[in-house]
């Protein structure tokens, strides 16, 4: 069994700064890319970030510029640094691997979750 740990939401006012952390822990054989989506009330979750074990990144459109990814293999986590934040960036976080568990079966795993809010 694979867990994934989310950290490091709350609230926040809008253009400041927010750190969200994901460690995985288990059954695991190896990761082979971890990132983070999120859903907004009434929305469908959409990915923000996604990093593979080769570096490639991928970003939402609505991020680019403003958050980045970063990935600590030795930990097995990932971590989302989100800078001038907006409101409409307020939803649920998750933490999403895709990973090889210990009887080597694909898995697609996925965090609970972490509510980013930004309000003034």
């Amino acid at each position: 069994q694979v867990q994934l740990v989310e950290s490091g939401g709350g609230l926040v006012q809008p253009g400041g700064s927010l750190r969200l952390s994901c460690a995985a822990s288990g059954s695991i054989f190896s990761i082979t890319a971890m990132g983070w989506y999120r859903q907004a009330p009434g929305k469908q979750r959409e990915l923000v970030a996604h990093m593979s074990n080769e570096g490639n990144i991928d970003y939402a459109d609505s991020v680019k510029g403003r958050f980045i990814i970063s990935r600590d293999n030795a930990k097995n986590a990932v971590y989302l640094q989100m800078n001038n934040l907006r409101p409409e960036d307020t939803a649920v976080y998750y933490c999403n691997a895709v990973l090889l568990g210990a009887t080597m079966a694909l898995m697609d795993s996925w965090g609970k979750g972490t509510l980013v809010t930004v309000s003034s």
